[in-house]
């Protein structure tokens, strides 16, 4: 007899499914086998698109990972047909240079120290021990749940963020290519201090010290 814990739809295998024909788990889509997909027809998980083999995808018919476009084999394109990765273009093999602060750079993806994005959540569960007396009243049916999903407006996620990750995170955001505090702050909503950051690779010999600023010369 098929498992049916906790689902609320049907010929389901898996369980805590809210969609049909599911044989993951905690998927709202259906006809999915893997699990956490809100998407159809997926064999990968945490898809909110559709007939993925991949995971993470919000576009459909990828064979990759982390793919917002469409047809893609490889992984983290916005394009589509492409075999590369994080190509926001269109039947690519070969991976291109990055545009960064909205200006060219000369380099590929893996030739950048990269922040990571780790304290950065849109969402975040809360549990139930740790939800406060108006999260409760504002959704009475917590209990059934044993918590909640928090939802952050973007601003306010870049806030978390910046405040919780590390200073040796924080330089690697301020030292990325073309790094433009204005298009930050756009972007983020953070302000930083233009002494915080270089303006441009070439301003990268320049060091602060005592609140100073100084250019470094070679001999």
């Amino acid at each position: 007899m098929a498992n049916k814990k906790n689902n609320t739809g049907i010929e389901n295998t898996g369980e805590n499914n809210s969609g049909n024909g599911n044989s993951g788990y905690r998927n709202s889509g259906y006809r999915n086998s893997g699990n956490w997909n809100s998407g159809n027809w997926n064999s990968g998980y945490r898809n909110s698109g559709y007939r993925n083999s991949g995971n993470w995808n919000s576009g459909n018919w990828n064979f990759g990972n982390w793919n917002s476009g469409n047809w893609n084999s490889g992984y983290g394109n916005s394009g589509y047909g492409n075999s590369t990765n994080r190509e926001s273009g269109i039947f690519n093999s070969e991976q291109g240079t990055l545009r960064m602060f909205n200006k060219p750079t000369d380099k590929k993806w893996e030739e950048i120290d990269h922040p990571h994005f780790n304290e950065f959540c849109l969402t975040k569960w809360i549990p139930e021990d740790d939800m406060t007396d108006e999260e409760k009243k504002a959704d009475p049916d917590f209990y059934v749940r044993q918590g909640y999903l928090k939802t952050y407006p973007w601003e306010e996620a870049w806030a978390n963020c910046w405040r919780d990750t590390d200073e040796a995170n924080r330089k690697k955001f301020l030292a990325l290519p073309n790094f433009d505090p204005k298009v930050f702050e756009d972007i983020t909503g953070i302000k930083v201090k233009v002494s915080d950051a270089y303006e441009s690779e070439k301003d990268a010999e320049i060091i602060v010290l005592n609140g100073k600023k100084y250019k470094l010369i070679e001999d």
